[in-house]
């Protein structure tokens, strides 16, 4: 739970620094920054996923390329449903949206927190053996 709070705290602090780099882009305060960030995640966890299911040929076509346009509408989206985020133009939301995707994934992995210990208990039905297997945070089983 505190890895989720720490991504959202992450990716609204990139939102409220975005209009310091893009005039394009206006965020009014901390909680449009917090309620935009939410919003995007959101529509990264329910939206993106079809859009690109439904865009597959495109996204092929492109090399990938079209993941980004989709990333930019997603954002540009996300500031019409919150009040106090305004984005100006497509070209924007599409910068807006590649500095928020690298800011976010370069703090997100320096933080962690996706890769904890795992155990796995395997029990095999001729043998009444039961074997753990244990995976720890450097990714190794044992």
């Amino acid at each position: 739970m505190a890895g989720i709070v720490i991504r959202w705290l992450v990716t609204s602090l990139t939102i409220l620094m975005v209009p310091q780099l893009i005039s394009g882009v206006h965020v009014k305060g901390f909680a449009s920054a917090l309620a935009a960030a939410a919003v995007l995640g959101v529509l990264n966890a329910i939206v993106r996923p079809l859009l690109i299911l439904l865009t597959l040929p495109l996204t092929i076509v492109t090399l990938g390329l079209f993941i980004l346009v989709i990333n930019a509408l997603l954002f540009q989206l996300a500031g019409a449903i919150i009040p106090g985020v305004q984005i100006d133009s497509f070209w924007s939301a599409l910068l807006a949206s590649l500095i928020v995707s690298l800011v976010s994934w370069a703090l997100n992995s320096w933080i962690g927190g996706g890769r904890g210990e795992k155990t796995i208990v395997v029990t095999r039905w001729r043998d009444s053996g039961t074997y753990d297997l244990h995976r720890g945070r450097d990714g190794k089983w044992k």
